[in-house]
């Protein structure tokens, strides 16, 4: 049985006490609370039920209630975090009530939905209070039946005294166990006993969902509520000028217009603000139609603006950075041409193993390929919006964000108000793939509402995000093998970034697997804004890394998979050099599956496909795309994941958002692009911008688990990168042709095949 280290300093994170009118509250850093907000809830709950923070409730009838901290974006943490909980509490899944945590970071460590690390980071925590909670429940029962706790068994919220044939229900001694002596160490379950970790719970917000109520912001109203939109400058590397507020003044349902400066001071800003704009113009108003017809009647100038430095506070140990913003309308083809001169340059060596320049003037033959990928954006389903109550000294925010504690301090900056005055308030979130850790809409908003002394909804249009967004940054990499005269791999050497940023990850694989290894990297400033997009850089690292060890391993004459296999075998037995960031076993291990569940040595007639593996976020996904051409189209049949993340929490959410991450993967690979012209982006909405349709997703998608009883890790993202070099290589056998540069859609276009 697993034992809790006393490390982890139980009493840091829980405590008890008892509930008037009866019930057991246990109290943990993770979790926060909000009343039920639906009467059918209502009914099942005590009949004293109290609004506290950071609880796990447990009611004298025996219902539980879990206030999950996490903000919710669809990959189901809000089901499987109370799953976690109910395990260990022993509890029955049917008596479990989850409610979405609002912001308090004074009792929370971490409440960040982004990096695939909720389930992982909450993994102990969760568990932790689960079994406290039912320890004290065994000791509270143990007591009134005057009886040892050893001799007393739980099950579905049931205490049991087989001796003596004694049963209650949890309700039943939740009072008496908010009393007992919270327990110095507690035994957690092994794996083999879980009842409901790893059974398939359906999402807890369902319904809510398919009968659409009101469980996002761009819901929310109140009484005496505004209406506003906000006008960005129209390119990155402008400002503004000025603007005519008489040009719309008279319109219908129109109540002012004003400028608004975003940040006060420049050490206000914390790094997950990306925003270039610190003036932006809000049009306010009585309805969202009403401000957004206005919008497009407002008469602004705007001028070129001069390079800025500042400086980001930091966030989770990082320290402040100081940053410039160059002055400049950037464009595409500059782009690429400032990226090709970056390629000829010598790159910051991150890691060196042997001697592969040595290696490379050896070299019978070089193989050299160069990858490129273009700016994406994020374009989440639910439009970027904020509602914002600020009188006074104090502010309501209700908003969809990823990470609400990485705004605050830009928050009580812009307005003055401390940041104990600020409560955010979570929403489900429409979507968000990194788009929403960056909160400058929470800023905007806040701000429209101090100005105008009420409450107000911001939308932001489908325009406003596209021309004014945050980006998913473009990429180039160049890799270059050295091979003797028998094709056997002497040195391989990468060369990669970005702008403005690198993609590349020193110590990943083929990082100590091959002798002679030398990765390099560069960046190049910009004042396009930039952000997470769902596996950062890996998404883009994968695909061409992926890419070329195929055409690699088509060069030494050698299965693709097998390759890659041999390559990881050398890793774990005999790895090169000091650091590795993967495991090379777990890593084999899901090339093996994924080649046994899609017999990747007997594909069906006129199939053509490519294998892909990568490591990102604690986690090891391989895949297989299956592709035909039916009439002259490119049709992706049939997709096999292969993933190793762990102990698997909820296997229906984990399918689902496998099966999500690869169709959005398979998107872009075809379709995503957004190129810029004099600072400006060239595709401001969908009918420009494409994105994927239902008809053009995969026929199937088969989804395998690593059965593993390591603790769960990340799942959110882990799916993304591996997609783009499995179609590209699967593309590659049906077409003949290798695809270098992102997106795929016009190369294919180019060979007379219909997109």
């Amino acid at each position: 049985m697993a034992t809790l280290d006393k490390k982890l300093d139980r009493r840091s994170f829980l405590k008890v006490s008892a509930l008037a009118g009866g019930g057991m509250m246990l109290s943990f850093s993770w979790l926060a609370g909000c009343k039920p907000t639906t009467e059918e809830e209502l009914l099942a709950m005590p009949k004293e039920w109290f609004e506290l923070n950071s609880y796990i409730k447990i009611g004298e009838n025996g219902v539980v209630t879990l206030y999950s901290p996490n903000p919710e974006f669809g990959s189901n943490v809000k089901t499987s975090m109370p799953m976690i909980l109910a395990e260990e509490l022993d509890t029955d899944w049917k008596k479990v009530i989850v409610e979405q945590a609002d912001f308090y970071p004074e009792r929370f460590d971490r409440q960040f939905t982004g990096g695939s690390q909720g389930i992982r980071q909450g993994w102990v925590p969760l568990r932790t209070a689960g079994a406290t909670a039912r320890a004290m429940l065994v000791a509270a029962a143990a007591k009134t039946w005057n009886v040892s706790a050893s001799e007393i068994t739980t099950s579905a919220g049931v205490l049991e005294h087989k001796g003596s044939g004694k049963k209650a229900h949890f309700g039943e001694m939740a009072s008496l166990a908010a009393t007992m002596e919270v327990p110095e160490e507690v035994t957690l379950k092994e794996s083999k006993d879980f009842k409901i970790v790893g059974s398939s719970k359906k999402n807890v917000d369902a319904q809510k969902i398919v009968s659409g109520k009101p469980l996002f912001s761009i819901d929310h109203k109140v009484e005496g509520m505004k209406y506003a939109a906000i006008v960005h400058p129209p390119a990155f590397g402008m400002k503004l000028k000025s603007f005519d507020k008489s040009s719309v003044s008279g319109m219908p349902g129109i109540l002012d217009v004003f400028s608004i400066n975003l940040f006060k001071d420049d050490y206000g800003r914390n790094f997950f603000d990306t925003t270039t704009f610190p003036e932006i113009v809000a049009i306010v108003g009585n309805s969202t139609w009403e401000v957004m017809q206005a919008k497009k009647n407002l008469m602004l100038e705007w001028e070129n603006a001069p390079e800025s430095n500042f400086e980001v506070a930091g966030f989770g140990g990082r320290p402040n950075t100081k940053m410039t913003v160059p002055a400049g309308l950037e464009n595409t083809n500059r782009h690429k041409e400032r990226m090709a001169e970056y390629i000829q340059k010598p790159g910051n060596v991150v890691r060196r193993d042997g001697d592969p320049e040595g290696m490379f003037k050896k070299a019978t033959k070089v193989i050299e390929k160069t990858y490129s990928a273009p700016f994406l954006a994020h374009n989440t389903m639910e439009p970027m919006n904020c509602f914002a109550d600020v009188k006074g000294d104090r502010a309501v925010i209700y908003g969809p964000t990823q990470a609400p504690e990485f705004i605050m301090n830009t928050l009580s900056s812009s307005l003055g108000i401390p940041k104990e005055n600020i409560q955010i308030n979570l929403s489900r979130m429409g979507g968000g793939f990194g788009r929403r850790a960056y909160s400058h809409h929470l800023t905007e908003a806040a701000l429209i509402s101090q100005k105008i002394q009420a409450p107000v909804k911001m939308v932001y249009t489908r325009e406003d995000d596209m021309t004014s967004g945050v980006y998913r940054p473009t990429y180039s990499a160049t890799y270059r093998a050295a091979l003797d005269e028998n094709n056997n791999l002497l040195a391989l050497h990468v060369k990669a970034g970005g702008i403005p940023e690198t993609p590349l990850h020193a110590n990943r694989f083929p990082a100590g697997a091959i002798d002679h290894y030398l990765a390099e990297s560069w960046q190049i400033e910009s004042n396009i804004t930039i952000g997470a997009f769902r596996a950062p850089r890996s998404n883009f690292i994968a695909a061409a890394e992926q890419s070329f060890l195929d055409e690699l391993a088509e060069v030494m004459g050698k299965d693709p998979i097998e390759f890659r296999l041999e390559l990881l075998k050398r890793a774990e037995t005999n790895p090169v050099g000091e650091n590795k960031d993967y495991d090379a076993k777990r890593y084999a291990g899901v090339l093996e599956l994924v080649r046994d569940k899609s017999n990747w040595n007997t594909p069906a007639p006129e199939v053509h496909r490519g294998v892909s593996a990568y490591f990102c976020h604690n986690s090891y996904v391989a895949e297989v795309v299956d592709t035909k051409i039916v009439d002259s189209k490119p049709v992706v049949e049939k997709v096999y994941a292969a993933v190793d993340c762990g102990i698997v929490i909820n296997p229906d959410a984990a399918i689902n958002m496998g099966e999500g991450a690869i169709i959005d993967g398979i998107g872009n690979a075809f379709f995503g692009e957004l190129a810029f012209e004099n600072g400006m982006p060239s595709k401001t909405n969908f009918d420009k911008y494409r994105m994927i349709r239902q008809k053009e997703t995969p026929k199937s998608i088969e989804v395998h688990f690593v059965d593993s009883k390591e603790d769960p890790t990340g799942l959110g993202e882990p799916f993304f990168p591996p997609v783009f070099a499995a179609l590209a290589n699967s593309l590659y056998k049906a077409t003949g042709k290798r695809y270098y540069e992102q997106p795929f859609a016009p190369q294919l276009v180019m060979q007379n095949l219909k997109m």
